[in-house]
């Protein structure tokens, strides 16, 4: 389905699972549909599960807009105390659309807890309190994080509350992130679960495989602890006068903690000149994007100027992360700014989700989940950009429930999308029979 048709059948008030390959354009979507729906006067509230999904799209974590916090099991809430929190109350009771992002990292619990706050703060029995619900994501991307002292955490589309609501599919199918056309063989290999000597063959051509230019590309990790380590060493190598840009604040502070924990800036950064760096925030007019490399070469007025991989000087000023009120746009309720960098000589996999890199080194020796590899590699633009400096047998699998759920859902997009204009919302729950009992 192309981004204009789903852009459609999100407007008409459908319910959607809006998903597709990396790198389709999913978040563009969601940002036009935000757009077009406050044009019409919508209240929407923006969310995803994660903190950095959250800022890509200014909006909030689901955890803190629904005020399920970090409760993980229906019997911690009190539902009846929660319906009588004022600003949690005004703001669910206000809404007349609910995003909800990265749906893959959301488990199944969870998703029903949003649905039961939704449903008893606006006392209505329908799905989500009779919100429009648009869940986005790709679930052969990163899934949900288990507690230690947890079972496994259960995929959204398991829950009674995804069958309740049984959202119309719109599958997006064109790439927009990555144009080689054997690079984009590997990936739908890896996705579909077809990986062949081929695949292995074109992968094996960039192994230990450095890239050359006077910018290196960034290291991607599976841990926190060997991206960190990287870096804190690179910058100490340098010489020269290190400076340092403290993010600023302002709002409310439970606000103000979400907007931190979800932006990749850092709170304190610190730069020299050498520095390699990757910009975190979207600015076409300047000419950065979410995952554009560049080096560090001086300050100018204090601030940082990056030369990016294609040569364009940037004096990078800050930037804002904000949240907005839903009853009304015009009032943030909390902002932070702050330089839109992070040091790039490594970066983890985790944090890269949702980036376009036009290089990275990878290594995954150390993926331990099904889609790990898919992400890391779905990042890098094209097959020149990408070093793979190690690999492990879990790293090009994924999860084969997904593959044949993936069938079924593009299966159910297309019969949407021949149907299209005149399907009337929620079309596909007369495909409610192809679903396998257990989805």
């Amino acid at each position: 389905m192309t981004q204009e048709k789903a852009l459609k059948v999100m407007l008409s008030g459908s319910n959607v699972f809006l998903t597709g390959a990396a790198g389709s354009g999913k978040t563009h979507v969601l940002k036009e549909f935000v757009k077009k729906a406050r044009e019409k006067d919508k209240k929407v509230a923006v969310t995803a599960s994660t903190g950095i999904a959250a800022t890509h799209l200014n909006g909030m974590t689901i955890h803190s807009w629904s005020g399920i916090g970090i409760k993980n099991s229906p019997e911690e809430m009190n539902l009846k105390s929660m319906a009588t929190r004022l600003t949690l109350a005004s703001r669910i009771g206000s809404a007349d659309i609910l995003i909800l992002d990265e749906i893959s990292m959301l488990a199944a619990q969870q998703l029903a807890m949003v649905d039961s706050v939704c449903r008893a703060i606006r006392e209505s029995p329908l799905p989500f309190g009779g919100l429009q619900v648009i869940l986005c994501g790709d679930f052969f991307q990163l899934p949900p994080i288990s507690r230690d002292d947890q079972p496994q955490a259960e995929f959204a589309f398991k829950s009674d509350t995804w069958r309740n609501l049984m959202p119309d599919v719109c599958y997006l199918t064109y790439q927009y992130r990555q144009q080689d056309a054997d690079y984009l063989e590997v990936l739908e290999a890896i996705r579909s679960g077809g990986v062949t000597q081929r695949t292995l063959n074109v992968l094996s051509t960039r192994l230990n495989q450095p890239i050359t230019g006077h910018i290196k590309p960034p290291r991607l990790f599976a841990h926190n602890a060997q991206a960190d380590a990287v870096n804190n060493y690179e910058l100490a190598q340098l010489s020269g006068k290190s400076r340092e840009y403290h993010m600023s604040e302002s709002g409310h502070a439970e606000l103000i903690e979400q907007l931190k924990r979800g932006c990749l800036a850092p709170p304190v950064l610190e730069l020299k000149a050498g520095a390699k760096v990757l910009f975190v925030k979207n600015n076409p007019g300047c000419g950065y994007m979410n995952g554009t490399v560049g080096q560090v070469i001086g300050f100018e007025d204090d601030y940082p100027v990056v030369v990016t991989k294609t040569g364009l000087k940037i004096t990078v000023q800050p930037e804002p992360w904000e949240i907005r009120d839903l009853r009304d746009e015009r009032k943030t309720l909390a902002a932070i700014s702050q330089i839109p960098l992070r040091l790039a000589w490594a970066i983890t996999i985790h944090k890269s989700q949702g980036m376009s890199l036009d290089m990275a080194e990878i290594n995954l020796s150390g993926a331990f989940a099904y889609g790990m590899g898919y992400v890391a590699l779905s990042r890098v633009r094209s097959l020149s950009g990408l070093n793979l400096t190690g690999i492990n047998e879990i790293a090009l699998q994924v999860d084969p429930e997904i593959i044949e759920l993936d069938k079924l859902w593009q299966k159910m997009s297309q019969t949407l999308e021949t149907t299209l204009p005149s399907a009337p919302s929620g079309l596909i729950g007369s495909l409610k029979k192809l679903l396998p009992k257990d989805h």
